[in-house]
């Protein structure tokens, strides 16, 4: 591993010591005098006409306070539900989404929307009395699979949306694609499924909403990815300003991009609380999360790469069809953006174009996660050159060879990149590719493979070279406040949150190094209630990119006036002041002011800002596999890693978002799925007994290497990490599976890569 100058820290995070005692307090942890307690009814069946909601038995029953219906969401006015798909698309259209009152009203559209709150002086008294509340529906035919959705006669889940198309769009050069299609030596085609997730953070969703009448403000406690973007979603579908809406979190248990955006929960919570004059809690169970927080991917691509006689690409064509359910979630955009900005992967193609649909299904709501379009659109490139590289009869790291952007092309414009913003800045692939293919012995190979096979196993190698954009958001800029004491403590509070991402280590390392004072001395505030900051929260891997580099600004800040303070003291002029250690000094005096002197009166407090644009992450990552040819099982035998993301603040920590992100890969890979019964549209997998979830040892340990280039948006010079492992491993893992299975004629396989799915494939292969 490559060292800088944040070495002098020891690896550990400041925050773990309170997590792993189990001292963390999470959002089902906070309680308040005098709370009641809610239980959400929700929809049995996937599509229906509610009839009635009958609530007489359920409000007579022992505790109960009130029972709270769809009547209640349309007269508060809760009825249209955020999202965040403000893109023109063909011939100017704009984005449609049924109206989504908090608590269903008329229709249902999936099962789990809630119908109905029940709210009582304990959690047992809303549970029981939820079952008696009678619904009345009449069933409607329902559609789950996305391409059905938007056949004649489907099912149409809202007169608002006609056809179940909310939106449809085109990106690039279709006449220069077809000219390019129409001259190449060779075309690779595939049709490639990332198929839809349940993201399943270790905390479950959960809301305490308490409701102030002398302020008209409300108090809520909720797990969040920071505290901008779910405030302004949740004034979005209120309609009650911002600056009554104070939200409060201490630890999050993950967050994945599902944590990001305001459900319709938190809003029935607030409609309760103001009825009853009391604060109300809800605590999510597991199955109700799996039916109601945001699934994640969900995408098919049809997609097509041509190629010149020595292989050079030039051109490529992705027809998108993006599932988000059966309404637009806050973290819509995503899919489109980012595969739109990223459409291009790693290598120079000349001409790009795709379409866009987006259908409405009778499904769960697909919003981000970890990558959000990203991993999608990696996933697509890469399969495409992988099979392309086959096809061709090409070394796979030599086709990416003769493609890639190459360094002198940097800062790149792709033909795609500029649509929804962002130009690639600098990338050193070549040599990201060599340090790779040595750390893996990719030449080496055929003797492991020889190896394996005289072991009984097929051993198949996979190579994908991925980039991402991150830094992204919508805030004008990102600020942070910088305060210090007396005691010569920094606290310095931003608007990004944790969500184990280890914030409160990055962020205070980067404040002390530009301080040059212990770790010890800084404290990190993320998301004080009742905050007014600016800033984006935490997604997209922008955290350090933007909350990481104010808060180095705000220490340079902190030097400058600190100096001009210093200088009054010291006698001399400001340009006389020299700073170091949490010293301040000057060759015309003999006196020393300390950092903490400057605080002797009061705290010396201020706010620092900047504006950062896209920065670009990438990575070459090999793996290889063993297919028992008998069971199907496949079993990851090696995993090596090298990602430029800019300038490491922390190297544990970096290590440890590329191992999370490249198992959470894995999950998707081989075993991840959301599957709905095409019947009935009821889900078949609401719990951890039909939902498989990737085990410790699912990767070997992963060999790693950085191969840093710096940044030149933010002043740190950092990329961002968070997506990297989940973007790469999708493709890499698909990939070495593929070739293991290539000998015995099997092409392709979608995910996920189960043994039976690939037992089966090989059967069909070999008769």
């Amino acid at each position: 591993m490559s060292h800088d100058s944040h070495d002098h820290h020891d690896g550990r995070r400041v925050e773990d010591e309170r997590l792993v005692t189990g001292a963390g307090r999470y959002a089902s942890d906070w309680n308040v005098p005098g709370q009641l307690h809610g239980h959400f009814v929700r929809s049995d069946r996937a599509h229906a006409e509610i009839v009635s909601v009958d609530t007489r038995k359920a409000a007579a029953f022992p505790g109960v306070r009130r029972v709270f219906t769809g009547e209640d969401a349309v007269r508060a006015g809760y009825v249209r539900a955020p999202h965040t798909m403000g893109f023109a698309g063909r011939n100017g259209m704009k984005a449609r989404s049924p109206e989504r009152p908090v608590l269903a009203h008329r229709r249902v559209r999936f099962v789990g929307e809630a119908v109905a709150l029940v709210v009582a002086e304990s959690a047992a008294a809303a549970q029981d009395a939820a079952d008696l509340v009678e619904v009345d529906y009449r069933d409607l035919r329902s559609v789950t699979d996305p391409e059905g959705a938007l056949a004649a006669g489907a099912p149409q889940l809202s007169d608002e949306v006609p056809g179940n198309l909310a939106w449809e769009a085109e990106i690039g050069d279709r006449a220069a694609v077809d000219a390019a299609f129409a001259a190449a030596a060779h075309i690779t085609r595939a049709r490639i499924v990332s198929t839809r997730v349940a993201p399943s953070p270790m905390e479950p969703r959960a809301c305490l909403v308490a409701y102030d009448a002398a302020t008209e403000s409300y108090r809520i406690h909720s797990p969040m990815q920071g505290v901008t973007t779910l405030r302004g979603q949740l004034s979005n579908y209120t309609k009650v300003p911002q600056d009554r809406l104070v939200f409060e979190a201490r630890d999050v248990g993950g967050g994945f991009g599902q944590r990001s955006g305001a459900y319709p929960e938190y809003a029935a919570l607030m409609i309760a609380a103001k009825a009853l004059g009391a604060p109300v809690k809800w605590v999510c169970r597991r199955t109700e999360g799996f039916l109601t927080d945001t699934h994640g991917r969900n995408m098919i691509a049809h997609g097509a790469l041509a190629l010149d006689r020595d292989g050079k690409f030039l051109a490529m064509r992705i027809d998108w069809i993006v599932d988000l359910g059966a309404y637009l979630s806050p973290g819509a955009q995503g899919h489109v953006r980012n595969t739109t900005n990223c459409m291009t992967g790693v290598y120079r193609i000349p001409a790009l174009h795709g379409t866009y649909r987006i259908p409405l299904t009778n499904t769960t709501p697909v919003g981000a996660y970890r990558g959000a379009g990203r991993p999608d659109v990696a996933y697509a490139v890469e399969t495409l050159v992988n099979r392309a590289a086959a096809e061709t009869g090409v070394d796979p790291a030599e086709l990416r060879r003769r493609n890639f952007i190459p360094p002198s092309a940097f800062p790149y414009s792709s033909p795609t990149s500029g649509i929804y913003g962002g130009v690639y800045e600098a990338a050193d692939l070549p040599g990201m590719l060599e340090k790779a293919l040595e750390l893996a012995d990719w030449r080496g190979f055929a003797a492991r493979r020889a190896k394996s096979k005289a072991a009984g196993k097929l051993r198949g190698i996979g190579i994908s070279t991925v980039i991402e954009n991150t830094g992204l958001g919508t805030a004008p800029v990102d600020q942070a406040e910088i305060e210090l004491d007396a005691g010569g403590t920094v606290t310095v509070f931003n608007v990004a949150k944790a969500h184990g991402q280890g914030h409160e280590t990055t962020f205070a390392q980067i404040v002390s190094t530009a301080l040059e004072i212990p770790l010890a001395k800084v404290k990190i505030v993320q998301c004080a209630p009742g905050t007014r900051l600016k800033g984006n929260g935490t997604g997209g891997s922008r955290s350090t990119v933007g909350a990481g580099s104010v808060c180095h600004l705000a220490a340079l800040k902190l030097i400058e006036r600190g100096k001009a303070l210093a200088a009054l003291e010291l006698g001399v002029e400001p340009s006389q002041v020299a700073y170091g250690r949490g010293e301040f000094t000057s060759g015309a005096s003999d006196r020393v002011v300390k950092l903490a002197d400057l605080a002797r009166a009061k705290p010396l407090a201020f706010t620092a800002e900047g504006n950062f644009g896209h920065t670009w992450p990438n990575g070459c990552h090999i793996a290889e596999v063993e297919v028992d040819p008998d069971t199907g099982a496949t079993k990851v035998v090696s995993y090596c890693a090298v990602d430029d993301v800019g300038v490491v603040i922390n190297h544990a920590i970096v290590e440890g978002q590329v191992h999370g992100g490249v198992v959470q890969g894995a999950g998707q890979v081989f075993g991840e799925q959301v599957i709905y019964d095409p019947e009935t549209g009821q889900p078949l997998a609401a719990s951890f007994m039909d939902y498989y979830l990737p085990r410790a040892g699912i990767i070997p340990g992963i060999r790693g290497e950085e191969h840093p280039t710096q940044s030149r948006v933010s002043p740190l010079g950092v990329k961002g990490v968070g997506e990297s492992g989940c973007t790469a491993s999708i493709p890499v893992l698909t990939a070495a599976v593929t070739d293991a299975l290539r000998p015995l004629g099997v092409t392709g396989l979608d995910m996920p890569l189960t043994p039976s799915r690939v037992w089966r494939a090989m059967r069909a292969a070999t008769r």
